[in-house]
């Protein structure tokens, strides 16, 4: 019996972490194809206005090893735009476009050692947390993306391998499959209640008619019982007439002869 409740135990515990499992990635890919949608709509409405398009957030993924152990590779950092210099302070994390020589043009995320003021206006030296000097040249204010504000670890395994031929349409059909699975066998099992329910139902329906008809037996019996004692309580009266008795009486002295007793009886 213990084992049989513990192998249920593990069973719901199971279903229930593949649930949130399932929910989760469902959860994110459609804040995902939310972002994305976002980001491509308004980068088009802004490149026909002939502007730049800045988001309030961007999602970067780290793919060097030069912000370790803080941030790690295949980590995503979501960097929040920046419109004031001065909301970018000593020790912040920031994104933004490479002017140095070995990662010109590059989108880099390095810590921010050192706050200077150039021709240019401020401009901000940087360096990784892994790395033994500052970049070659400070990031200037206009190249700046945004402030990191949130490191989400490894989430850029999930994104390399939706960036992978038909990695977006497994990463649906799996979760959507379960999904259907799951309420398929839900289905089942509601059908399968029901049947035991109706079961149950005619099985009542049976012993309720059999009581009913042990019961209209017992009546019958029982009547029978009482009309049977009934008639042999029961003794109709016997009507008796009464007759009259005649008595005639004689003188002793007087003959009995026919003509006597028939004047007397007048």
């Amino acid at each position: 019996m213990k084992a049989k409740e513990n192998y249920s135990g593990f069973k719901g515990l199971l279903k229930f972490a593949l649930n949130v499992i399932t929910w989760t990635a469902l959860i994110i890919l459609i804040l995902l194809a939310l972002f994305l949608a976002y980001y491509t709509i308004n980068n088009k409405l802004y490149e026909r206005k002939g502007e730049k398009f800045e988001p309030f957030v961007s999602l970067y993924t780290i793919v060097s090893g030069s912000m370790e152990p803080n941030i790690n590779i295949y980590d995503v950092v979501v960097s929040k735009r920046v419109k004031n210099p001065n909301e970018i302070k000593v020790g912040d994390v920031i994104t933004f476009v490479s002017t140095s020589s070995i990662s010109k043009g590059f989108t880099v995320t390095h810590r921010v050692i050192e706050i200077v003021k150039t021709d240019m206006g401020v401009a901000y030296r940087t360096q990784g947390d892994n790395n033994l000097s500052p970049d070659t040249a400070p990031a200037e204010f206009d190249n700046v993306i945004g402030k990191v504000i949130l490191r989400i670890p490894k989430l850029g395994k999930v994104q390399e391998f939706l960036s992978k031929k038909g990695g977006w349409l497994i990463a649906i059909i799996i979760p959507a499959l379960f999904i259907i699975i799951s309420d398929i066998l839900k289905i089942f099992k509601l059908v399968g209640v029901k049947n035991k329910i109706n079961e149950i139902n005619e099985k009542d329906e049976k012993i309720k008619k059999e009581r009913e008809k042990i019961e209209s037996k017992r009546k019958e019996v029982l009547r029978k019982r009482l009309n049977l004692n009934t008639h042999e309580a029961f003794i109709e009266p016997i009507d008796i007439k009464k007759k009259t008795r005649v008595v005639v009486a004689f003188d002793s002295k007087e003959k009995i002869t026919r003509e006597n007793y028939q004047r007397r009886r007048k």
